[in-house]
């Protein structure tokens, strides 16, 4: 480091109580002249400090993610999201789980409307099976509905995909596995 960098350094360091690794990002980032008030701050782990520093580094607007309520991983899922150019605003909401998140960002990078999954009473493995059907293009109104768990959804789509009569085994109140071996039955019958 400089000795202005040094200086920065110092006094942030004083101000409060890091451990060596948040230290170490705030060295780091002052190394390569970011502005690192973005993460200097007490309330983010080095986890958050490294995120919030990667996207300094790739020109990113951090501020989508630089809030104290983000996980880890949500951070990383909505760094990733700008780094490939997507409307991050759609998902970059504390609501949603870091593995929601990377559904609707897969759905974005295949430009699919993911307004049909972006209700936070799916969670992942349901926004998963809906994303799925939609890049299949399949009427996924059949089974996108919070009452079918993502492994029910998952029976019904692969039904839907093999072309197979899925009104047998459209119901809730099914399990999953009978499910499949319904749909198993039903295209053994094909």
């Amino acid at each position: 480091m400089n000795e202005e960098q040094q200086l920065t350094y110092n006094e942030i360091i004083s101000k409060y109580n890091f451990n060596e690794n948040q230290k170490d990002e705030i060295e780091l980032g002052l190394k390569k002249s970011l502005d690192v008030s973005w993460y200097a701050k007490p309330e983010y782990a080095w986890q958050k400090m490294s995120e919030i520093r990667w996207g300094l580094e790739g020109k990113l607007n951090v501020s989508w993610y630089a809030k104290p309520e983000f996980s880890t991983y949500q951070m990383a899922q909505i760094r990733e999201g700008l780094e490939y150019g997507l409307d991050v605003s759609i998902y970059a909401k504390p609501e949603y789980e870091w593995q929601q998140m990377n559904e609707i960002k897969e759905g974005l990078m295949g430009n699919i409307d993911v307004s049909l999954y972006t209700i936070t009473e799916f969670d992942f493995n349901q926004m998963c099976q809906i994303r799925l059907g939609l890049c299949e293009s399949l009427d996924i109104s059949i089974y996108a509905r919070p009452e079918f768990d993502g492994f029910q959804m998952k029976q019904i789509r692969l039904g839907l995909e093999n072309q197979v009569d899925v009104v047998p085994y459209l119901n809730p109140g099914i399990s999953w596995g009978e499910m499949k071996q319904i749909r198993l039955e039903l295209q053994g019958n094909k």
